[in-house]
């Protein structure tokens, strides 16, 4: 009878050494094993908002099934300046995802602020002023990964190969439909 007290006294200590790491962490472990956080969190290594976008810093990137290097390769991102969702965060590492929403948790030292998108529409035209009607500069295919220079409500302008022009966000993955950057 004794033993049975003590083990359970024994499971009431590791729940409760977990729920403080958890809380000294600010991540859950459902968020740490999923990703999943609510819409207007923040960080709570960074402090920057949660989801935000990214882009892959190499030219190859290992992201992982947990947040350290003992958690087995889940995929490898190999195209430099790829755009990436952060959903989490966990010292480190972040829990991160593509516009076809592969991912898993990779090191920070392999992720740039640079802020890119990926075109998801063939033939997306790229304007010479954030007008439907104005000049088409050059037509982007599926696939293409161009930087984002800044955003308005509906459109943003990028670079892409030394082109610059404006296209609608509705064709993009790598910014937020209400988001605006300068």
């Amino acid at each position: 009878m004794m033993r049975k007290c003590l083990l359970r006294g024994i499971t009431g200590l590791w729940v409760g050494v977990a729920a403080v790491a958890v809380g000294a962490s600010g991540t859950t472990a459902t968020e740490a094993t999923t990703g999943a956080v609510p819409e207007g969190k923040r960080g709570p290594v960074t402090n920057l908002p949660l989801p935000r976008y990214v882009s892959l810093k190499t030219s190859e990137g290992n992201a992982r099934r947990g947040p350290d290097t003992d958690h087995r390769v889940d995929w490898v991102f190999t195209r430099r300046d790829m755009p990436l969702r952060v959903t989490a965060e966990f010292e480190h590492w972040r829990r991160i995802e593509d516009a076809e929403g592969a991912g898993g948790w990779m090191h920070y030292a392999l992720l740039s602020g640079v802020r890119t998108a990926t075109i998801m529409e063939d033939m997306t035209p790229l304007h010479q002023r954030p007008e439907a009607a104005s000049l088409t500069q050059a037509y982007l295919e599926v696939g293409v990964i161009a930087r984002i220079l800044s955003c308005e409500v509906e459109w943003c302008e990028l670079g892409v190969d030394g082109v610059q022009g404006w296209t609608l966000k509705a064709n993009l993955w790598g910014v937020e439909p209400d988001e605006v950057l300068d």
